[in-house]
């Protein structure tokens, strides 16, 4: 495994927290070179010193994905440091916890500026040299990306989006060499749905964590897109939870609509 990404420049947004922070230590720790993007620098400067503290190589960037200019400038900051980009993790995200006859239209636009636009905009800036090196786009997607979530209309229609968008981007590079992936975890122990945005588009509630069977670890999901990287895997749905939310959504929506309500009222 790590001979397969060794030297390899894989760039992560949202790279200095949560899920983002796990893929970093794991690429890098499978010999890869990892640009950590994120809107707090200083989180993303302290990664990096520390993965170059255990000989790794890394490098911090400040990036909006919400800003077209930010995705540019540092996406050709790898391409000049590094020579050109092997991998690409749309990582960044957000999310919002209201029902959508209580949320500001702000907030959902914001959701998916962040969610959506951020990794088009990304994607749009490394695509050229991620086909040069016949290399790997990859999605953070959630089981919200192929599965209703009340109470998260603007994150499930942001994750929707995703699928949506890079599955006719793969129908577009088959014949190119690159590849792309979608990764859709389940809940997972971090602060993304915890201080999810309310309704107003604040982060003043802190929400009871959510969880349907297990949590997933940050770091087992790193190591399953590390893997599907490899293999060049399509899609990567991650937990029983998630391949079953997959087929009930589809073979018996109503039923899968019932035990979201009943999830929902857990979190009250």
């Amino acid at each position: 495994m790590p001979s397969a990404m060794a030297g390899k420049s894989v760039v992560i947004t949202g790279a200095a927290s949560g899920i983002g922070r796990a893929l970093a230590e794991t690429f890098a720790a499978a010999g890869a070179r990892v640009a950590l993007l994120d809107v707090d620098l200083t989180g993303a400067d302290q990664l990096a010193m520390q993965l170059e503290a255990r000989g790794q190589r890394a490098m911090a960037l400040r990036c909006d994905v919400r800003d077209a200019d930010d995705c540019v400038n540092a996406i050709e900051t790898v391409k000049r440091r590094w020579g050109g980009v092997d991998v690409l993790i749309n990582n960044a995200g957000v999310a919002h916890r209201s029902p959508f006859a209580r949320t500001d239209l702000q907030v959902i636009e914001r959701v998916m500026d962040i969610n959506f636009h951020g990794a088009v905009r990304c994607t749009a800036a490394a695509l050229d040299s991620i086909v040069a090196r016949r290399g790997v786009i990859v999605a953070i997607s959630s089981v919200a990306g192929f599965a209703p979530l009340l109470g998260r209309s603007g994150y499930a229609a942001s994750k929707h989006a995703l699928h949506g968008f890079f599955d006719s981007l793969r129908a577009e590079l088959h014949q190119s060499g690159a590849s792309v992936l979608l990764v859709c975890p389940s809940f997972t122990r971090t602060a993304i749905d915890k201080h999810a945005l309310d309704g107003a588009g604040t982060h003043t509630v802190a929400h009871k964590e959510s969880a349907v069977g297990k949590l997933l670890e940050p770091d087992d999901v790193a190591r399953a897109v590390l893997r599907a990287v490899v293999e060049r895997r399509r899609q990567l749905v991650l937990s029983p939870v998630g391949v079953a939310s997959y087929w009930l959504s589809r073979l018996l929506p109503s039923v899968y609509e019932r035990v979201m309500r009943a999830t929902q009222r857990a979190e009250a």
